[in-house]
């Protein structure tokens, strides 16, 4: 975009998104005023219910408060009853139980805030459990070649470009593939989204190139592709070629980027046309397809989707064995916000008790424990492979694939009736 209409879009999105932290501030100000300093206990359900809601009406939880701790093993593992906003809550609770000692500065306090932040360690601790170290694994069933291209995020277009990147892509998988066995029960090469649109559908030179891969070197792919969809759409796709060569499973992204894949501006809108034809328009997918790998199923989500719970959740429930985010973080550039996404993807590996395989196109490529460690991660910005060998881990459903956001829901009902009791008590002494 133009930076004049970058802007011009920046600004209503962070001021809409604002709402939620100012509501939650005047909602504890409410009720601290009406019942004193003790419902600053109030403050972690507060929180955890504005997040949820948040998320619900904005379509946005970047950066929720409790992914300031995904690189923190230890203190994440409540994600697997309560999901990110348990662990949010716990981060609140102790800075609340700080805040009512220095408001009140009694010894009754004192004793009180203690016991809040034992009652967090307890909850830590009972959670707890050692980051799993995967490169133990002798015999797997899977062995996974992720694919880090590194394509340029300006990439110019023209036919020779292309496909020296697709020759990247195919080398570099060769190469990689030489150091698995070819004994192994199922071997796949991981390629992650790109910027460089690869058109399975309509490519039929792709279509053979892939084909003869797969069948010489005995291997699944798993690639990015633009498919067309209904009504002159396109989807945002994962697509897994079999040994075969042949296509045996497709995914179409269901949460989209916002202006970056649609834009999500009504069409009565003055500019809003403007804006999507600069951007695009995809169209969203609308099931979630296991993808077979060997004797494993894989849940495979796309980019932005590390993003939000339900998704790794709802292929969780279905039956994954493993889940695989593949991204493009080019367009990120080498800030900060490359291990923000990262740490989604730890706290979907943690509310799963599944392993994330993160594949990237520029980084940060790595291996996620169910315990949320990271593993392998790989520099940004250079091409690069990773080879993991995976096998089915026995672990029940969590509490969070069981029941979801039971805990948040939990909060926002525990906020909605303290706070209108707020304004009933003052009805009360008025009358």
């Amino acid at each position: 975009m133009a930076t004049a209409i970058a802007f011009l879009v920046l600004v209503p999105v962070v001021v809409a998104v604002g709402i939620f932290p100012a509501l939650f501030a005047l909602a504890l100000a409410r009720v601290i005023r009406k019942f004193g300093a003790p419902a600053l206990f109030l403050a972690p359900a507060l929180w955890a219910a504005l997040e949820w809601a948040r998320l619900g009406i904005a379509g946005q939880l970047w950066n929720a408060i409790g992914y300031s701790q995904a690189y923190q093993p230890v203190l994440i593992q409540p994600a697997r009853w309560g999901g990110v906003y348990l662990v949010g809550f716990l981060i609140v609770f102790v800075n609340a139980a700080l805040a009512f000692v220095f408001l009140r500065r009694t010894f009754r306090s004192s004793l009180a805030s203690a016991a809040a932040i034992v009652l967090t360690a307890i909850v830590i601790f009972a959670a707890w459990r050692a980051p799993e170290s995967l490169s133990v694994v002798t015999q797997p069933e899977a062995v996974v070649v992720a694919v880090q291209s590194n394509v340029p995020m300006d990439l110019v277009k023209p036919v020779e470009d292309m496909k020296k990147l697709a020759t990247r892509h195919f080398e570099m998988s060769e190469i990689a593939l030489r150091n698995v066995p070819n004994d192994a029960a199922a071997r796949l090469v991981v390629w992650p989204e790109s910027p460089m649109n690869f058109g399975y559908g309509g490519d039929g030179l792709l279509r053979e190139r892939l084909a003869n891969f797969a069948t010489t070197h005995n291997t699944s792919i798993l690639i990015n592709s633009q498919e067309v969809a209904p009504n002159d759409g396109i989807y945002n796709s994962a697509l897994l070629i079999n040994q075969a060569g042949s296509l045996v499973t497709q995914y179409d992204k269901i949460r989209l980027l916002p202006f970056g894949e649609y834009v999500p501006l009504p069409q009565w809108l003055p500019g809003a046309g403007l804006i999507r034809g600069i951007v695009g328009d995809f169209t969203p997918g609308t099931s979630y397809r296991l993808m077979p790998v060997g004797n494993l199923r894989a849940g495979v989500f796309i980019c932005i989707e590390s993003a939000y719970p339900s998704i790794a959740r709802s292929f969780t429930d279905q039956g994954a064995d493993m889940l695989i985010n593949i991204s493009n973080d080019g367009y990120l550039g080498p800030t900060a916000v490359m291990r923000q996404h990262l740490a989604n993807a730890v706290f979907r590996a943690v509310e799963n008790d599944r392993p994330v395989l993160r594949v990237t196109n520029t980084g940060i490529t790595a291996l996620i424990t169910p315990a949320g460690a990271v593993r392998n991660a790989t520099e940004s910005f250079k091409p690069d492979v990773r080879i993991w060998g995976l096998t089915r881990r026995q672990s029940d459903k969590t509490f969070y694939v069981a029941h979801g956001d039971l805990f948040a829901g939990g909060c926002a009902v525990l906020s909605l009736l303290v706070f209108g009791l707020s304004f009933f008590k003052a009805q009360a002494r008025e009358t």
